[in-house]
């Protein structure tokens, strides 16, 4: 009997705002970071193998990563690699993965997962993502899993939804009413008191028959770019993708899709979760802070006097970091490139790797 489970996982970024550890060549999704034994989309991918055939996960990941790939999932099927000409966010990868497992098994259901996120709690990340393939397989809805906020964070994105203060107590699914990227302190303590938002944890379920007809409806013009694919020759597919890609807007599926359609559920979930998108999301998810509330990942030597919450990291065994009357700072050396800011300050972050990045970005 055909298993109609699937996944997705997303693996194009090229983690900028990750940098300088995370370069064009060699991006966050690669990378071991925090003394973790394996790269982030190697646990993705053991995550998801717990609820998903390996046989039926997918990997979506820029052209030039094939090779890291291969390298990471050596058991994953080649024809399960699924590359993209060029990055343009989420929503054209949902549309081209929809059409080909649409190909594949036109009752497919799709799990749709980031591959760079940190999660704990293995058996409650299993039961809800088990829940939530059930109730996508027989329920024409596009869902999301919403994570139960534990603090005011201005580092993810909220969903609210519909009926009042703790209406996502009961664990059912609760339709969506409106998202919120990123917001600022004061408005995240108001969503947490309202007790109406959660976390948008990125991950996504349904079938692929339904996420298509949606995308038709709320972002037609994405999806046109595709017409005629089913009788596309294989000889001819590469160059009917890129001219998609290539005349795609650059957007994610948050903001094509999720935001505007009413179709919109959400599962609320327990398990320890944190999108590791930034080095102060990277912070706040580090347990094994020392007493002066420091997150500290040198592996050579290290001088530090007077130093609090700051975040030290050095890449290379050999070398001495010294480092004194720091407070709340980010001091990360790595081989090519030593920068060191304020822990919060997000613009200089954000300019310094766009201006930088080009300059270490090529692919090696």
């Amino acid at each position: 009997m055909t298993d109609h489970r699937y996944c997705v996982i997303l693996a194009g970024g090229i983690g900028t705002r990750f940098w300088p550890l995370s370069r064009e060549y060699r991006p966050k999704q690669f990378l071991k970071v925090w003394n973790q034994e394996k790269s982030f989309i190697r646990y993705t991918f053991e995550r998801m193998a717990r609820t998903v055939p390996v046989q039926n996960i997918l990997v979506a990941t820029l052209a030039g990563y094939k090779d890291l790939v291969r390298e990471h999932l050596p058991e994953l099927p080649e024809e399960n690699i699924i590359l993209e000409p060029y990055g343009r966010n989420t929503a054209v990868t949902i549309a081209y993965c929809s059409l080909l497992l649409q190909e594949r098994d036109p009752d497919a259901v799709m799990v749709a997962v980031p591959s760079d996120h940190d999660i704990s709690d293995d058996a409650m990340f299993d039961l809800n993502m088990a829940r939530a393939i059930d109730y996508a397989a027989t329920n024409d809805v596009l869902l999301t899993l919403g994570i139960v906020p534990t603090r005011p964070d201005t580092n993810f994105g909220y969903v609210q939804v519909t009926g009042g203060k703790d209406a996502w107590t009961s664990g059912d699914p609760v339709q969506a009413k409106t998202f919120t990227e990123k917001p600022d302190m004061e408005l995240a303590k108001v969503f947490l008191d309202s007790g109406e938002f959660l976390w948008n944890s990125g991950i996504f379920t349904w079938k692929v028959s339904v996420v298509l007809a949606e995308m038709r409806k709320y972002c037609p013009d994405l999806v046109r770019l595709w017409d005629g694919w089913e009788n596309v020759p294989a000889s001819e597919r590469d160059a009917f993708a890129e001219r998609a890609y290539s005349d795609s807007m650059r957007i994610s599926i948050d903001y094509a899709l999720m935001e505007k359609s009413d179709n919109v559920w959400v599962l609320p979930a327990k398990f320890v979760w944190s999108d590791i998108g930034s080095w102060s999301t990277l912070y706040e998810a580090v347990a094994d802070k020392s007493a002066d509330a420091n997150a500290i990942a040198v592996y050579g030597k290290l001088l530090a006097k007077d130093i609090s919450g700051s975040i030290l990291v050095g890449t290379e065994s050999g070398k001495l970091l010294a480092v004194s009357n720091l407070k709340d700072f980010m001091v990360i050396d790595t081989d090519k490139v030593l920068m060191v800011c304020p822990r919060d300050d997000r613009k200089f972050q954000e300019i310094l790797s766009e201006v930088a990045l080009p300059e270490y970005s090529e692919f090696k």
